[in-house]
């Protein structure tokens, strides 16, 4: 009988007890002392059942993908669009490598020298190399910072991202110092927070590098009183530690001012010798303040916060040491990760998960404009395992193409645009995320949208158009409240609210990346004619509309927008299936993290 007894919680907040039909006893009953004897041995035997599931759950195998092949090579008559695609994507892939280009060079070769010759300091990149496995980093945010009206801030002034520490998959925000000497800008915060957030979301370590000269005070108005800010950083450290998202901060340069925070406030701190300082005020401010002239060592360094004011935790002579101590950090945290597979199996594994077709064929198929996209399941032909599709509702909304595939193994749900997102096409997608969310599948969004909303021309065009409206709305519902990790790459438009249906960065996905085609605005350059008013005279609105059109062109790019870090990064169409493995391997993590209970308020240090 004791065998069929399950626990649940009465809305009063009471613990019942559940018994099987075939007991003489109520269906539901209090939990009494009479049988809490035998509710104890139940339990134990679940929880030895449990431990025991979770002991053999890193050997159980997926179902087998046998969905159906899309069988879609190239044909004579897509030719010419992918032609003019390509032409278009290796211009783009230019500009792409011209920025990087820009971007590497960080603060220039003058402050290069002098952080590394004159501060005895390590680039940034060399860090991270000594603090991460190997080089498989997932850079987010590569391009923020350029073409701000302030100047051009190479990768916003700090370097964000995830990778691996000890296997593990950890998000690293380092300051960059030879960019502006590390100062922080609005750019440099939002980017912060946007790292803290990702990490936040999927539930990752997180690994401050800090070597940064505090706000850049000309902009402090943009950096200092508003909620997403520069004190958000503070209070997301410190909401991170109560949700039991482990923070490590290696301070291997200057932390003044606000910046002093973010170790103080971390779980564990090392701090490097004679490189490594920290303080409120500097000695500046306290030879203006006092008259007192005092080293920065004396004042704020390695071995005054190791031995007296007890703000760090581990002292290192050198930034190597220190890489070294942080690594090993990491490697108390209270992870179980999966048996890695053997050389062969991996190789044979990787074999019948490669796409029928190459990646590089993406380049033909990035839209140049809405006019110039081919049939997006050839996009999804080849980024899924072994160009293998599950279609939903293959005959219904066909604007709107739903469907279970594969990424590297992982089990996704695709919604991609296949044309403008019709009354037919939203309730279908609607349909379909609610369906992913039901299952626990995570979702990955192609996003390519019409460049404008459809014009009311008619009645029965206005019912139809509010029809949409409705069957949208419903879309963006089940969008915003499903539970299930979200990821969304942007290969072509992202435009008007049909974007927010298809999960764009305001409807907060784990990850959203663009195609260097992509374009990002309200509406498309040369669709803005119909939105202007008609009482104008004729001349006047034609100069409006050649001024609009101008200005959407130029800030509808894709660059344009990771500048300004609406989304996660700019990254190449071959790169995105890895891209894509990468965000899956990261989002499945949390699952092996032991304890994630919030069992006490945030950590309080000393």
């Amino acid at each position: 009988m004791y065998a069929h007894i399950a626990r649940n919680v009465c809305s009063g907040g009471r613990v019942c007890t559940f018994l099987s039909p075939n007991t003489h006893m109520p269906l539901w009953i209090l939990r009494s002392t009479a049988v809490e004897g035998q509710y104890r041995m139940v339990e134990q035997h679940q929880h030895c059942f449990v431990r025991h599931m979770n002991c053999t759950a890193n050997k159980r195998t997926a179902l087998r993908n046998a969905f159906p092949v899309l069988d879609l090579p190239l044909q004579p008559i897509h030719q010419h669009v992918y032609e003019a695609n390509l032409h278009n994507s290796k211009a783009c892939h230019n500009k792409y490598m011209e920025l990087s280009e820009k971007v590497a060079k960080g603060g220039g070769e003058n402050a290069i020298a002098r952080h590394t010759q004159r501060n005895k300091k390590l680039l940034v990149k060399d860090r991270l190399r000594l603090l991460l496995d190997d080089e498989d980093f997932l850079e987010l945010s590569h391009f923020a910072g350029l073409g701000l009206p302030y100047g051009d801030i190479p990768s916003a002034g700090c370097l964000t991202g995830v990778g691996k520490i000890n296997g593990l998959w950890c998000v690293v925000i380092a300051n960059d110092a030879t960019v502006k000497g590390g100062t922080a800008y609005p750019i440099t915060v939002k980017k912060q927070l946007r790292a803290q957030e990702v990490a936040i979301q999927n539930r990752l370590p997180c690994v401050y590098l800090i070597d940064s000269g505090g706000a850049f005070l000309p902009l402090q108005s943009e950096i200092f009183p508003d909620k997403n800010q520069g004190g958000r950083t503070f209070y997301n450290e410190a909401i991170m530690s109560a949700m039991k998202i482990p923070q490590v901060s290696v301070v291997c340069g200057s932390c003044t001012a606000g910046g002093a925070y973010i170790p103080t406030m971390a779980e564990e701190t090392v701090m490097v010798h004679r490189i490594g300082t920290m303080f409120l005020g500097g000695p500046p401010l306290v030879k203006a303040a006092t008259g007192e002239e005092v080293t920065p060592e004396d004042l704020g360094g390695a071995r005054l916060h190791a031995e007296v004011s007890g703000c760090v935790d581990h002292f290192a002579w050198e930034e190597k040491e220190a890489f070294v101590c942080a690594r090993n950090i990491i490697s108390t945290l209270n992870f179980t990760l999966p048996e890695e597979e053997d050389e062969e199996k991996m190789r044979r594994r990787k074999d019948e998960e490669k796409p029928l077709y190459s990646s590089d064929e993406l380049l033909g198929l990035a839209p140049r404009s809405y006019t110039y996209s081919l049939d997006v399941k050839m996009v999804i032909s080849r980024l899924t395992d072994g160009s293998r599709f599950q279609e939903f509702k293959a005959s219904f909304g066909t604007t709107l193409i739903t469907g279970f595939a594969k990424i590297h193994g992982h089990l996704v749900g695709i919604v991609a645009n296949n044309g403008e997102l019709s009354y037919q096409s939203a309730l279908k997608g609607s349909h379909f995320v609610q369906l992913c969310d039901q299952r626990d599948v995570p979702l990955l969004f192609l996003q390519n949208t019409a460049p404008s909303a459809a014009l009311t021309l008619s009645p029965t065009q206005g019912e139809m158009n509010s029809n949409r409206l409705k069957a949208q709305g419903s879309m963006m519902s089940a969008v915003a409240c499903a539970s299930v990790p979200k990821i969304t790459v942007v290969i072509g438009g992202c435009h008007g609210a049909d974007s927010y249906a298809m999960c764009g960065r305001s409807f907060d996905p784990n990850f959203l990346f663009l195609w260097p085609n992509a374009r990002v605005s309200l509406t498309a350059a040369g669709h803005i004619g119909p939105l202007l008013p008609s009482d104008s005279e004729q001349e006047e609105r034609k100069n409006t509309e050649n001024d609009l059109n101008r200005m959407i062109e130029e800030e509808s790019s894709a660059f344009f927008s990771s500048g300004r870090l609406w989304d996660d990064g700019v990254i190449l169409p071959q790169d995105t299936r890895r891209v894509l493995r990468d965000c899956l391997n990261i989002i499945k993590q949390q699952q092996y993290q032991l304890s994630t209970e919030k069992l006490q308020s945030a950590l309080l240090r000393i």
